[in-house]
């Protein structure tokens, strides 16, 4: 495989280790960004939008720290507003995120991750 694979990963987040664990069977190099240590700032987080597959709003994780802060899906249905979120609130980036070339995907449901490793 010649392109270069990016997993955004949170170590405590199962979903996101069981992506690690199909990276490691399928014998994919892949750089593994720390999100949360390494936190996108607007700009990271404009460029993965540009090649995410999902919708904007999809990058944006509904959890109680979501409900705590007081959003809505009103404020993150537009891409300026994702980033916004994302950028002050990395915590609720949906994990893991997967990026190969100019494609990016949100690994859940877990089955997602092999096939897109597989294109």
């Amino acid at each position: 495989m010649s392109d270069d694979l990016t997993i955004l990963h949170n170590n405590r987040c199962s979903t996101s280790r069981a992506a690690m664990e199909r990276i490691d069977e399928a014998r994919v190099q892949a750089e593994v960004v720390d999100y949360l240590r390494q936190p996108l700032d607007a700009a990271a987080l404009g460029a993965l939008l540009d090649k995410l597959e999902d919708s904007p709003s999809d990058l944006v994780r509904r959890d109680p720290h979501f409900t705590e802060l007081g959003l809505t899906d009103a404020d993150v249905a537009t891409r300026e507003q994702v980033i916004a979120v994302l950028a002050e609130h990395p915590r609720l980036m949906q994990r893991p995120v997967l990026v190969k070339g100019d494609r990016a995907i949100i690994g859940r449901p877990k089955d997602r991750v092999a096939a897109f490793l597989a294109d």
